[in-house]
């Protein structure tokens, strides 16, 4: 009876704890201090210390004769404990563990369990736990944050004083050899959470297991008891204690706020969650920004504060070898007076020296990037503390601005000295505009890093093109960029290509064209070097948006591009460079190998226009009937007579624009046709994962609609496509695509695919009334706060034979068959296409025309093809 008792108690005392708990989360608001992480803490040491006064077991273990402790790890060790963190606690004793310490911990963690709490106990005894933490470092970290809950508090000071004496003393070194090289490898799996959009809050770099492993190598080295004495021991100046301590705070709130949200311990921040933070976290529209795009600004600046405390501690402790991977080497000294090499790391002779030149600010970063020497955690504060000398005068300096141009365009693999120029503050004191990019935030799923990181990425790119790379596109980069007279232009341009999306309510690339010639000028460049770079900042998404929105096998397209770039092969060049790298740095959504394909096509055709001066009315006929005569005297499965009939139905656009060999399928697959209403060929595409769909086939209103919705119906997505109609009545249509889902079983599923289409164009299928494949979950994919609004454009003036319907929209399945569907009701032939999927971001783009083979530019037609389209686009 009386155990039933005691058991109803200890029911009674978790539910207890629980409601508490219940009400904590419920009352949770995040504030400037994080106080629900002691208040946690102190409900879980409530239910401890009255489970020990009350226990009914803890009597009969004789703790005077064999002590015991119930000792905090871990978080709750460390009176961090969020909402949904685990509880790790360790039952201690002093000689031996007892035969009924299994009714004790029956007693005291069952009922937790029962409740739901993530209970994680250890019952060791004093010598076993010195034993362990000797062997496994991960114990000996678990204990390095024990903080004493109840029982007898001696036993717990003997077992943080022989861990001193018996570990920590003897092995220091070795321990925190451990602890960097753990946090190299962590890194290495989480990434650097300052930069991902999608950031690890607690194991990224820049997260908090960085501060806990300052605390771990603190106690273990220095004998630090409390945070705060980070400060107290000149490990942190108070500034820079201040600055951790006002990011920690904001990371645990926002971790609080996530496993809020989320039920559960959940430390990764994924898209779907980050609207609903910023709304819990008070935050609203500010200078064009979103809510969401400020609350992820705030947090990746709060998440580099930590990330550069964490490295600064490392410096001082000598760390820089291994994070800078610097090898002995023939000693080196600076060339410039007034900056000395400390302990493998860059310093200021002195304070007074800065303020007699204070060009020293921009040469010591210099010194650095000559070096492959880091800037020691002295000279970053001094960096700091005498930025308000980095005025107007300082960036007018031209020894100032030719420094910084060898930092720019010095090889930089491994050893980045802009980040640390951005870092340290003295980027955004040298280049203003920078200050409106630092940490802002695009929300979307394609653009991987904030502003101002993707631009020093895009740097570092451009420059790694010096290296070479494997592939055609790299190859063909290193060779550009090799050959480029003045790379330091192409670099200016790619630090400050994104500049103007610090200026709300305008064109990026107009304001960041504006502001970086401005800013280039003050700084003593020539004009004609200033005017060059706003033009690249300008220009910087004409060949990706002509490449993947426009018919590039259309002659206007590239002539309008080279009329753009004014003649000059040596800005397309850096234009195209500065495409290929600004994509890269962007992340793999953005840069694929499809994409890689139409850029590096346009770019050698643009590069045709401008220096051989094709795409004139009488060399395209020139280059057509030269094709026509190579291919008449080849043999065919047809007469020479029907070839040239054939050849006489062909448009010299077509001639010009397609390949020799890709005629000569084509004029067998006509050859083929015989009676049935198409053949079609499926081709790999040895550059990249996609495939080549041939179709030949009697032309017909809505051939496109029909292709469109089968490859639907079958998951295949198409890439771009070209429509080709001769004027016998055949249609050449082709389609780059990706292979369906199995690869496995692909020629079952175009087999599958091919019998659809007959039936749909025999009428024996209605594709309108077929229910769309049901799309996978997408954990990339933005909620509805970072997609664009519908939007449908219809031009008229970018080509003199057809109308340009532009699409913009979120992706679902059946989308392309619907907006396809929609032109084919209302009279108009689709001739080409381009297919562009970001993630879920669509901008497709249709070159029509009526059925009389003209452009569509009534007003009223227009109007009313537009709302067509509206009509069958995804409600936002």
């Amino acid at each position: 009876m009386h155990a039933i008792k005691m058991e109803n108690r200890y029911e009674t005392a978790a539910k207890l704890l629980l409601e508490k708990k219940t009400r904590l989360i419920s009352d949770f608001a995040p504030n400037g201090e994080a106080g629900h992480l002691r208040d946690h803490t102190r409900i879980l040491d409530d239910y401890f210390c009255e489970q020990f006064e009350q226990s009914s077991v803890g009597p009969t273990l004789q703790i005077n004769r064999n002590p015991y402790a119930v000792i905090a790890l871990g978080g709750y060790g460390r009176q961090e404990q969020c909402l949904h963190s685990d509880v790790d606690v360790l039952f201690l004793f002093n000689k031996r563990i007892p035969e009924g310490a299994d009714a004790l911990i029956r007693e005291m963690v069952y009922p937790l369990w029962d409740i739901g709490l993530d209970i994680g106990h250890a019952t060791r005894s004093l010598q076993d736990c010195i034993s362990l933490a000797g062997k496994d470092y991960e114990v000996l970290t678990s204990l390095l944050d024990a903080r004493f809950i109840c029982g007898m508090s001696p036993l717990y000071s003997e077992l943080m004083e022989r861990v001193r004496e018996k570990i920590l003393f003897r092995r220091s070194a070795k321990i925190i050899s451990w602890l960097v090289e753990n946090t190299l490898t962590r890194h290495g799996l989480f990434g650097d959470a300052s930069y991902l959009l999608e950031p690890n809050l607690k194991e990224g770099q820049g997260g908090l297991r960085d501060y806990h492993t300052m605390l771990w190598i603190a106690r273990v080295k220095f004998g630090l008891q409390r945070p705060r004495d980070l400060e107290y021991l000149g490990i942190l100046s108070h500034e820079e204690f201040a600055a951790i301590e006002e990011a920690l705070t904001f990371v645990w709130n926002a971790r609080s706020c996530l496993h809020r949200i989320t039920g559960r311990k959940y430390d990764h921040l994924h898209f779907e969650y980050q609207p609903r933070m910023a709304d819990m976290l008070a935050y609203g529209t500010t200078n064009g920004l979103k809510p969401v795009e400020r609350f992820l600004s705030d947090l990746h600046g709060r998440m580099e504060r930590i990330k550069q405390s964490h490295l600064i501690f490392l410096y001082d402790l000598g760390g820089a070898k291994k994070w800078f991977n610097i090898r002995k080497k023939k000693v080196r000294t600076p060339k410039t007076a007034g900056i000395e090499i400390r302990r493998d790391q860059l310093a200021f002779s002195s304070s007074e020296e800065m303020l007699r030149d204070p060009s020293l600010l921009i040469r010591i970063f210099e010194e650095s990037a000559r070096l492959k020497l880091p800037v020691s955690p002295e000279a970053r504060r001094l960096i700091r503390d005498f930025s308000h000398l980095v005025d107007e005068e300082f960036r007018a300096s031209r020894e100032v601005v030719r420094s910084f141009e060898r930092i720019l365009t010095t090889p930089a693999p491994t050893f980045n000295v802009l980040n640390e120029m951005l870092n340290t503050g003295f980027l955004a004191r040298f280049i203003p505009p920078f200050r409106e990019i630092a940490n802002r935030i695009q929300y979307n799923a394609y653009h991987v890093y904030p502003v101002d990181k993707h631009a020093l990425r895009t740097v570092r790119i451009l420059k790694g093109f010096a290296d070479g790379g494997e592939g055609e596109t790299e190859t063909l980069c290193a060779d550009l960029y090799r050959e480029l007279p003045r790379k330091r232009l192409i670099l200016w341009a790619a630090l400050l290509h994104d500049i103007g999306k610090g200026i709300p309510d305008r064109d990026h690339s107009e304001a960041g064209a504006e502001t970086a010639r401005d800013l280039l000028l003050a700084m003593g460049l020539r004009k004609s070097d200033a005017d060059a770079v706003g033009f690249l900042i300008r220009e910087h998404l004409l060949l990706f948006k002509n490449a993947t929105r426009r018919d590039i096998n259309d002659a206007e397209t590239a002539l309008s591009c080279a009329a753009r770039i004014g003649g000059d092969p040596e800005r397309l060049k850096m234009l195209y460079l500065l495409t290929v790298a600004d994509f890269m740095a962007t992340g793999p959504k953005a840069w694929n190998d499809w994409v890689a394909i139409l850029v590096r096509d346009l770019f050698f055709k643009v590069l045709r226009a401008l220096e051989r001066g094709e795409g004139t009315t009488e060399e395209t006929e020139a280059a057509a009937r030269e094709k026509e005569a190579l291919l008449l005297s080849e043999s065919f499965p047809l007469s020479k007579d029907d070839l040239r009939a054939l050849f006489r139905a062909m448009s010299s656009r077509y001639l010009v624009a397609t390949p020799a060999d890709a005629i000569r399928s084509h004029i067998r697959l006509a050859a083929d046709l015989g009676d049935r209403d198409f053949v079609w060929t499926i081709a790999r595409n040895p550059q990249a994962d996609t495939r080549t769909l041939t179709l030949c086939g009697r032309d017909a209103p809505g051939l496109f609609s029909k292709i469109a919705g089968v490859l639907a119906l079958n998951r295949v997505n198409i890439l771009d496509a070209q429509i080709h109609t001769w004027r016998n009545g055949l249609c050449i249509s082709i389609f780059n695509v990706t292979p369906p889902p199995d690869p496995i079983f692909e020629s079952e599923k175009w087999d599958r695919a091919e019998a659809d289409l007959r039936e749909a164009l025999a009428g024996d299928r209605d594709l309108s009334a077929e229910p769309p494949p049901t799309p996978e979950r997408r954990r990339d994919a933005p909620p509805p706060e970072g997609r664009r609004p519908n939007r449908v454009n219809v031009d008229n003036a970018a080509s003199t034979l057809y109308t340009l319907i532009e699409v913009f929209t979120t992706d679902e399945p059946g989308l392309l068959f619907r907006i396809t569907d929609a032109l084919h009701r209302r009279g108009l032939d689709i001739k080409s296409a381009q297919i562009a999927t970001k993630v879920d971001q669509v901008v497709d783009v249709f070159y029509v025309q009526n059925l009389s083979g003209e452009k569509i530019e009534d007003p009223a037609r227009v109007e009313d093809i537009r709302a067509a389209v509206e009509a069958v686009l995804p409600r936002p």
